[in-house]
């Protein structure tokens, strides 16, 4: 009897063994879905995350060419590294956190019921990811935007130092040309001067030749003053005024040879003896020197001889012909000098 119970209730208890076994295989297969999804999902991202690796490589090749052309873009380039930097520690950073989620999901995989939620997370995280990428590419883009601008821009800079460069050479050739025609004008200036003082000078030695106390010395005509002048004064004598009216005569004659675009000039130099003046009208030899040679210069000025080709300079006792401290030393620094010369 107590063997029929028994048997009866096996035969009645509900079949609980099969149904877990279903259970379990049903389990499996959702778990081993969830992780083709997930290594699929893991695969994608590594794509994507190589793809911007080999983009960033590329930027970093094009901001060292930039670097390399555009030395004065250096502030620039530096927000630009600090970008890409930011970006690829933000990667970095990603792919740990991506490291991090395959171990939870690893730990995870015995627990079924959570499975869900991680494939939930990781599929917000590659989101973000993706977005992240999104934005690199965006940058990338930009960048490259403006490293063509900057290279449109070193073109045009190339192209005006170039234009610079061959007006600068023109110039210099016309500068050349230039100086060659002033420098021959000038010897030809020079060669007229000197052709006018020989005549010049011809004249003076032809009307002056019957005085010994008229001396040439050089490219100058002495004149000892005893000649113009008494013994410390600074008017012309009559005697001396005669001697300039021969002067007066060769310089008109002069002037109206010499062209216009000649700039030339007689220069009188007043020069006296070492002996101290002893005069109420001339404190030192400088003012008895001056004033005689400003006496020639007005007498020819009266004589018809325009102003702007004479010229009045003072020595005193500085520039001796004779060194000596004889009587006769003394007479021959005691003189007017008259050269001819440019202006």
């Amino acid at each position: 009897m107590a063997g029929t119970l028994s048997k009866r209730r096996r035969l009645e208890d509900p079949p609980y063994w099969p149904g877990f076994v279903d259970a379990m295989a049903q389990l499996l297969l959702v778990i081993t879905f969830l992780l083709s999804v997930f290594m699929t999902a893991q695969f994608l991202l590594a794509r994507e995350l190589s793809g911007q690796d080999s983009a960033l490589g590329q930027l970093r090749s094009q901001i060292a060419e930039l670097t390399q052309l555009l030395a004065l873009e250096k502030t620039a380039k530096g927000a630009v590294e600090a970008n890409l930097l930011a970006l690829s520690d933000d990667l970095s950073a990603e792919k740990l956190k991506s490291a991090g989620l395959i171990a939870s999901l690893a730990a995870e995989g015995s627990r079924g019921s959570a499975a869900n939620q991680t494939i939930s997370g990781l599929q917000t995280q590659l989101d973000q990811e993706k977005a992240l990428t999104s934005e690199a590419l965006s940058q990338v883009e930009l960048l490259n935007q403006q490293i063509a601008a900057m290279r449109r821009q070193l073109a045009q800079l190339n192209s005006i130092l170039t234009d610079a460069e061959i007006r600068n050479k023109s110039s210099e050739a016309q500068i050349a040309d230039l100086g060659k025609r002033l420098n021959s004008a000038l010897a030809q200036r020079v060669q007229e001067l000197s052709r006018y003082r020989s005549e010049f000078f011809g004249r003076l030695r032809q009307i002056l030749s019957q005085r010994s106390d008229i001396l040439v010395v050089g490219d100058r005509f002495v004149f000892q003053s005893e000649v113009l002048f008494a013994k410390g004064d600074a008017e012309i004598s009559p005697l001396g005024q005669e001697e300039m009216l021969k002067l007066a005569d060769a310089l008109r004659q002069l002037e109206a040879e010499i062209p216009a675009d000649i700039a030339w000039v007689l220069r009188v130099d007043g020069h006296t003896d070492i002996d101290p003046i002893k005069s109420p009208f001339f404190q030192s030899n400088w003012e008895l020197s001056s004033a005689r040679a400003i006496a020639v210069v007005k007498f020819l000025i009266t004589q018809g001889i325009a102003p702007k080709h004479l010229v009045a300079a003072g020595f005193g006792e500085f520039q001796p012909l004779d060194v000596g401290t004889s009587e006769d030393a003394k007479s021959q620094n005691r003189r007017i000098e008259l050269k001819l010369t440019e202006r």
